[in-house]
């Protein structure tokens, strides 16, 4: 299966870590957004896009705001969707995971936890 990345963080630092921690794991094929809100704009417009990596706190729409947008869509429900976030509480993990992420990584993170993390939502046991 061909992975076609929407990476979405308002730091641009934060994506280009998760860009580049992409690349090093042989993916090669993503899109930016710096917010929720430009994420749901791209991923309307572009049908190819099937994984997306957000972070939960961005201006305009935030990353748990642009999940459930997903989930509510139909043409969109059933992307995959990590969250990246320095948001480590439990309530937190519990609302984003209510809201239907497939998986959840807290930052600072290593490109193995990203490797780990996609390989888990990709090829679920």
């Amino acid at each position: 299966m061909s992975l076609k990345f929407l990476v979405v963080d308002d730091s641009v630092t934060m994506r280009r870590i998760v860009i580049n921690s992409l690349r090093n794991l042989s993916y090669d094929n993503f899109v930016e957004a710096g917010d929720g809100k430009e994420a749901l704009d791209k991923l309307l417009a572009d049908q190819t896009i099937n994984f997306v990596i957000t972070d939960w706190n961005m201006p305009n729409v935030s990353g748990l705001e642009l999940v459930k947008s997903i989930r509510g869509n139909d043409s969109l429900s059933k992307l995959s969707i990590l969250m990246v976030t320095t948001r480590g509480v439990k309530e937190d993990i519990i609302e984003a995971l209510n809201a239907k992420v497939n998986n959840y990584i807290v930052k600072p993170f290593t490109p193995q936890i990203l490797k780990e993390k996609i390989d888990q939502i990709i090829n679920p046991t």
